[in-house]
């Protein structure tokens, strides 16, 4: 609002003058508003209202047409997929069935000493 870049400028007398007049304004709005029946009246005539824009059925049909006729480019532009093979599966860890075997027999060994001992746990 352009009074409010000079509204450091008045007096405390304007200032008051400016809000009384204010609310005389509201109220007369207000009344406005009651007369006409409500807000909408006034800002539906202060508006004017935008007209959708529709698309004919054969424009439709163009565009579909052609969003098609994009689509088969892309896809028939691809080469034939080519069925894959997995290769056989890296093998995790570097156990041998040798080393397995010598911590299974230090293993037992732990646990009959521990059994001979008269414990149920280590």
């Amino acid at each position: 609002m352009s009074y409010m870049s000079s509204i450091h400028h008045l007096s405390v007398k304007q200032l008051l003058q400016a809000a009384d007049l204010k609310e005389r304004i509201a109220g007369l709005e207000n009344q406005l508003e009651q007369l006409l029946g409500t807000k909408a009246a006034r800002i539906a005539a202060s508006k004017p209202v935008a007209k959708k824009r529709r698309m004919s059925a054969a424009a439709k049909a163009k565009i579909s047409a052609a969003a098609k006729l994009r689509w088969a480019k892309v896809k028939g532009a691809k080469p034939a997929a080519k069925p894959k093979t997995s290769p056989a599966p890296k093998k995790k860890g570097g156990m041998s069935a040798a080393g397995r075997a010598k911590i299974s027999a230090a293993a037992k060994a732990h646990w009959a000493k521990a059994k001979a001992a008269g414990k149920k746990s280590l």
